[in-house]
């Protein structure tokens, strides 16, 4: 008798371990999907636009679904570091503008490659300004970016006579024709920036301060961290970024439209937060940035060839933006907890 209830116990032993195994599996299985769920998110993005149109899945149509989305990726990859700081900068659009046209502008004057390098040098000292406006005054970065915005859009209108520049020497539009298969160089750029600032963020000592100060500013000043240098490099590699993409989009165009990148900055906030980036900083992942970024090419992309007005376009993004900040919410409270 005590050996059956011996085995009794065992059976009941063994049950409730494959119950708590299957739990722990479960959960681990959750974890996962929830921690990745921007490339499920993309994935089925993908699957529906394939079953609805016979011109989704093509390499010629993704080749150009990943270079439309590459001028919001390279603005999407500097403010994404720029964000886990704890900031946002609203002004990207703008400085993309202004690249663009001083890259095209100054050609006659200067030449060609010195108007790409005053372009780039803009990029830079417009995000050093903003950053030492943020560090060095303690505004937050959310009012003195949007003032950059509109100031730095006045800019470009002024410097354009409030008219489109276009390029004389079309040889200049060639540098966006070149391709590795399907793959355009412009692509190849921002994946090659994708790279580098995910290896930023995970291997480096600023990468892992930039995620220490976006947590806890006080606690990372106390433990010795140099925040205000942090923020300042952070909005000038971001500006940098900006005006990388207005250089590539004047070589793509030929042309420099004064309204360049305008709302930009909102769809690179949208693509940044459904990669899992939150907006108070200290979480974020560059590869997930990329996959926003991708969903929301593909997103707009797909609409496209189904012909869709203009004002459903405008309400799925709208949608996609309320997602962005219930996921936002969502990974805050669950890290809080």
């Amino acid at each position: 008798m005590n050996k059956d209830i011996s085995m009794a116990d065992n059976d009941s032993s063994q049950k409730q371990f494959a119950v708590s195994a299957n739990g722990s599996n479960m959960r681990r299985t959750l974890h996962f999907l929830a921690g990745n769920y921007i490339w499920i998110f993309l994935l089925l993005c993908i699957m529906t636009f394939s079953v609805a149109s016979p011109y989704f899945l093509t390499v010629n149509n993704l080749g150009n679904v990943l270079t439309q989305g590459s001028f919001i990726g390279l603005l999407a990859v500097g403010m994404t570091i720029v964000m886990i700081n704890g900031e946002i900068d609203l002004s990207v659009g703008a400085t993309l503008a202004l690249a663009c046209a001083l890259a095209i502008g100054l050609q006659n004057s200067i030449g060609v490659w010195p108007a790409i390098l005053v372009a780039l040098l803009s990029g830079a000292v417009l995000g050093f300004v903003n950053g030492a406006l943020v560090a060095l005054s303690g505004m937050h970065s959310f009012i003195v970016t949007l003032g950059g915005l509109i100031g730095i859009r006045g800019i470009v209108f002024i410097y354009t006579g409030e008219q489109a520049l276009m390029v004389e020497d079309f040889a200049y539009t060639e540098y966006a024709e070149i391709y590795l298969g399907p793959v355009s160089i412009t692509a190849l750029i921002f994946l090659g920036f994708a790279a580098l600032f995910q290896w930023l963020l995970s291997s480096t000592k600023h990468g892992r301060e930039a995620y220490a100060i976006g947590d806890n500013v006080k606690s990372a000043h106390e433990a010795g961290i140099r925040v205000k240098r942090h923020k300042i490099i952070n909005f000038v590699l971001c500006g940098v970024l900006a005006a990388v993409a207005g250089v590539l989009l004047s070589m793509r165009l030929g042309t420099a439209e004064p309204n360049a990148g305008k709302i930009w900055e909102l769809w690179t906030i949208i693509a940044i937060v459904l990669g899992g980036t939150r907006l108070t900083g200290g979480v974020g992942s560059m590869w997930k940035t990329v996959g926003g970024v991708l969903t929301l090419a593909v997103l707009l992309n797909g609409l496209r060839l189904l012909n869709t007005p203009n004002y459903i376009e405008l309400v799925v993004m709208g949608s996609v933006l309320i997602l962005a900040l219930v996921l936002d919410k969502l990974l805050a409270s669950g890290n809080s907890n």
